[in-house]
């Protein structure tokens, strides 16, 4: 627990599009978490998010839908607050990065690095569009990626694959814009001279060995490893902050300068200069909450700036999560495969509460986790409904049938509270020894525990029974479940904090905390009849749910015949395949296209199929597809494939014909 004041921030969320589960899973909701806890202890806590508003992807919508990034980023900045807000996610500030206030901190913080020497100043050549006239931005080019064979793989990163690429890297690289291949063409840039603080970023991260989770950590060494290059903060585009300096028209500063500084420019929205008290406070926490796709940002670029600026706290921690996949399948916004919180909130009216605990049930820590509707049916079914509604909804139904909702008073002391009372304590201590290490998945399993408890307690006490014969005893036992309830309650707060509330006025406690008390209600106190907090879930809202992610067929735009003959796709037999050294989706495939003659095709099926399941198939081959050269290999065309859930096929004759049977 950190006796001193904290700033916790949640990554912020492109305004490019609505938030999915996977958004809430791996950032928001932890953090919330972990700021409710920490403020229920009385620490000093400022929870700071906003929309990033300055990221290339937003110039592609914008693009896309013919309007103007403001105009995309005005209508998903307030979906995204209306979200947070109905998934009771209580940011301190949800700012934004179009903000005046937040060009006027990212210039000042810029004009700073810069008068102070911080920036290398470089012409270099840089990716161009012809066509569209303008230098392209690391997203504006897509490519087939070097390491894996995707062909829409980005200029900075292979969504396949996952390394982190330069748009130079590309194979057959393309500009989004128009289409074209790029051309270089001479640019002047500033660039972090990451390399120069190799040192200093390496003793940071050392000192967070055995803090961090490993994963954090260990992606931090291996850049660190590689060894740390300079790298552009500047670009030529049209939409972002502009520089703070003479003669750089066109040019703006790069998201990722820009979007951290996002959490600095939302402190003083809310708090002005009395913002500076947290971040030039030495003693001052810094908590970043973020997914495991932002750690190099995190961890090493911002720290970096923090360093070169020189008067603010360095991350004390960040916590970052693995993915949250859906139905065995990553999630995908192009292919609508997922779950959008404001969908689920439309469809599942005043039940934010079972998203927030089925995701924190699921919550994907140390590996990816996988979000199924069944188990989303199960968890509120069996763990909220049949375990901790079951418990307080029992409390209150005894309470009001034996006592008028009146809690009762005592004389007498036995073990058997005593032995409940050490469980329920044990159980207690790990929920904030787990929430402190942000092992919120294994904190609410302990507060679950709390009920479990309780509900055997009941069980093994049966005061339906004792109320019958002896009227002291029915009177302890009552006493102590009631206040087992109220202990469940004030736990609650971190994960379930719309059920809090309800609790709260039913418990007829307003001030319930999360302190741990055998005497939170006191006899006489009266409790309001409790309704049922949980709704069983219907298996028809569930295969609701289950239709809405079957793939839809989209067609795409219409080409002529003319075109289409352009095609040469024939039967081919697979003769002979091998696995890609260093590619682990790559197989190497020889196929016979007649008698006397093969062709060598790279394919990414290395996950879908072993090289020896394939020998024999008779396939679909694309012929005249340009050859193009991956890992020293040439590939001569293309095998035809098709995906079911996530599956690759081949597409085949319904039986064996001769190879080079041309297909129509």
């Amino acid at each position: 627990m950190y006796l001193k004041k904290q700033i916790v921030t949640a990554a912020l969320p492109y305004a490019n599009g609505p938030l999915h589960i996977g958004h809430l899973a791996g950032c928001y909701l932890p953090s919330d978490i972990y700021v409710r806890y920490q403020k229920s202890k009385g620490m000093e806590v400022l929870f700071v998010c906003g929309s990033d508003e300055h990221g290339v992807p937003i110039s592609l919508r914008a693009k896309a839908e013919g309007k103007s990034p403001q105009e995309v980023v005005n209508h998903y900045h307030k979906m995204m607050g209306e979200t947070f807000a109905a998934m009771n996610i209580d940011f301190d500030v949800y700012s934004r990065t179009s903000d005046p206030i937040h060009h006027q901190t990212a210039k000042e913080f810029f004009k700073t690095l810069y008068d102070n020497g911080t920036f290398l100043e470089r012409s270099a050549e840089q990716l161009y569009d012809p066509s569209a006239k303008q230098f392209l931005a690391d997203r504006y080019v897509t490519g087939e990626c070097p390491n894996c064979g995707f062909d829409k793989a980005y200029g900075d990163q292979c969504e396949n694959c996952g390394k982190s690429l330069s748009p130079e890297e590309l194979i057959n690289p393309k500009s989004t814009l128009s289409g074209v291949e790029p051309v270089k063409k001479e640019t002047k840039n500033w660039y972090l001279p990451l390399d120069t603080m190799q040192d200093e970023l390496t003793s940071y991260i050392d000192s967070k060995k055995g803090i961090w989770r490993n994963a954090v950590y260990g992606q931090c060494k291996s850049w660190l490893n590689e060894g740390l290059k300079p790298r552009a903060m500047t670009r030529d585009l049209d939409w972002g902050v502009s520089l703070p300096i003479s003669n750089t028209e066109g040019k703006v500063m790069y998201v990722w300068f820009d979007a951290p500084i996002g959490y600095i420019s939302a402190s003083k929205a809310k708090l002005g200069d009395d913002a500076d008290l947290y971040w030039k406070d030495k003693t001052t926490s810094l908590v970043h909450f973020i997914g495991k796709d932002n750690i190099v940002f995190h961890c090493l670029i911002f720290p970096a700036m923090l360093l070169k600026e020189g008067s603010m706290v360095l991350p004390d921690h960040v916590v970052a999560n693995e993915f949250m996949n859906l139905e065995g399948q990553k999630i995908s916004t192009s292919r609508n495969h997922a779950v959008w919180v404001h969908e689920y909130l439309n469809d599942f009216q005043m039940r934010s509460d079972e998203l927030r605990y089925t995701l924190c049930a699921l919550a994907p820590e140390q590996k990816d986790a996988d979000f199924t509707w069944a188990d989303f049916q199960a968890r509120v079914n069996n763990e909220l409904v049949a375990i901790f509604g079951n418990f307080i909804n029992r409390v209150g139904v005894l309470t009001h049938k034996y006592y008028e909702g009146l809690t009762p008073n005592f004389t007498q002391a036995r073990e058997e509270e005593r032995i409940l009372w050490n469980e329920l304590e044990n159980e207690y201590h790990q929920i904030e020894e787990c929430i402190e290490a942000f092992k919120f998945r294994d904190a609410l399993f302990h507060w679950l525990n709390l009920s479990r408890i309780g509900n055997k307690y009941l069980a093994d006490q049966e005061p339906w029974k004792t109320v019958k014969t002896d009227e002291e005893l029915t009177q302890l036992i009552m006493y102590n479940a009631i206040n087992v309830a109220a202990l469940i309650a004030g736990q609650c707060q971190y994960f379930l904090p719309k059920t809090f509330q309800t609790l709260q006025k039913v418990l007829n406690l307003p001030h319930l905390d999360g302190k741990f008390s055998k005497e939170k209600i006191e006899p006489e106190h009266r409790i309001n009849p409790i309704p049922l907090l949980f709704q069983t879930i219907k298996d028809e809202e569930i295969e609701i749910q289950l239709q809405k992610l079957k793939p839809r067929f989209e067609l795409k735009p219409m080409i002529e015949f003319q075109d289409f003959t352009k095609l040469q796709i024939v039967t081919a037999t697979i003769v002979k395949a091998n696995k890609v050294a260093n590619a682990d989706k790559l197989l190497q495939i020889e196929l016979e296209v007649s008698k006397n003659e093969t062709k060598t095709v790279l394919s990414g099926i290395a996950e879908h199929y072993s090289p020896e399941e394939i020998i024999g198939k008779q396939v679909s081959y694309l012929a005249n597809l340009a050859p193009r050269k991956m890992r020293g290999v040439v590939s001569e065309g293309m095998i035809l494939m098709a995906e079911d859930n996530g599956k690759l096929v081949f597409v085949s004759p319904e039986e064996k014909i001769e190879n080079g049977s041309e297909i129509a």
